[in-house]
């Protein structure tokens, strides 16, 4: 994730919870913040609940995040166990309605929109899959939609449980489900193993209505080189650049635009 970043030209650090716990750091002059995968405290009380624990329940950690959301000049990412915390956390998941009508407040959501549970194969899922990018306002993905493109997925718990049919309906209908496994016709799927986890309507990716906030269950970073990916046929064996650096790309120009 740091050299996704690095490449995208950003001055990347790495700053952990315990940094945040003890207000070692401060986010005041950070533009961005990548919530990595890698099972935070190792999930035993399941994916990313003892980190978004950390989060809601440590006074100074929790207000440093909150103070950094606020800010209309900031965005973030999560990536797998990131985004199963964004989506805890209610940074995206939640009703569209109640996040415009919850602009400037200063509180976590009571009760996520949006859940990650186990896969439906009931196994960690690590395979080179590929994802169709739709419109939206995700800023991260300004300039892809429409691309259809292979990534790595990595997760045991990607499972995209909406708290009712007519939520996901509400967050596709804004844009707000931007990435979607995708079959070999480059369609959005459920179907196994192109889709690792079985989400509803082969949702990959939620972003905030904003469009500063993007989580996803697969990892662009760890198809920024392309000596990264697994395959590449046509037309991909002609590419001297990754596609997905334009997303960390996407985000430096936005910070360099102002970013609000």
């Amino acid at each position: 994730m740091a050299d996704a970043f690095h490449l995208a030209g950003f001055e990347v650090w790495d700053v952990t919870m315990q940094d945040l716990c003890v207000g070692a750091i401060k986010l005041d002059t950070f533009r961005g913040v990548a919530f990595v995968g890698g099972f935070s405290y190792a999930d035993v009380l399941g994916s990313a609940k003892g980190w978004a624990a950390a989060v809601t329940f440590h006074p100074q950690a929790g207000a440093e995040l909150r103070r950094f959301r606020k800010r209309p000049d900031t965005f973030s990412l999560g990536v797998c166990n990131g985004c199963q915390l964004l989506a805890l956390l209610g940074w995206v998941g939640g009703s569209p309605s109640e996040e415009e009508g919850e602009k400037g407040q200063d509180s976590w959501t009571a009760q996520p929109g949006l859940l990650l549970r186990h896969n439906l194969s009931g196994r960690f899922e690590s395979r080179w899959a590929s994802v169709r990018v739709g419109p939206g306002p995700a800023l991260m993905l300004r300039g892809m939609e429409g691309a259809v493109l292979p990534v790595w997925s990595a997760h045991g718990e990607g499972y995209m449980a909406f708290s009712s049919p007519e939520l996901q309906a509400q967050i596709e209908a804004k844009g707000l489900a931007p990435l979607h496994w995708a079959d070999d016709d480059g369609n959005p799927t459920e179907q196994y193993p192109l889709n690792p986890n079985g989400s509803p309507g082969g949702v990959a990716g939620i972003c905030s209505l904003d469009g500063r906030h993007l989580a996803l269950m697969p990892h662009p970073e760890r198809a920024v080189r392309l000596w990264q990916w697994a395959w590449r046929p046509p037309p991909f064996d002609t590419l001297t650049t990754s596609p997905w650096l334009q997303l960390f790309i996407n985000a430096r120009n936005w910070t360099q635009e102002g970013g609000c």
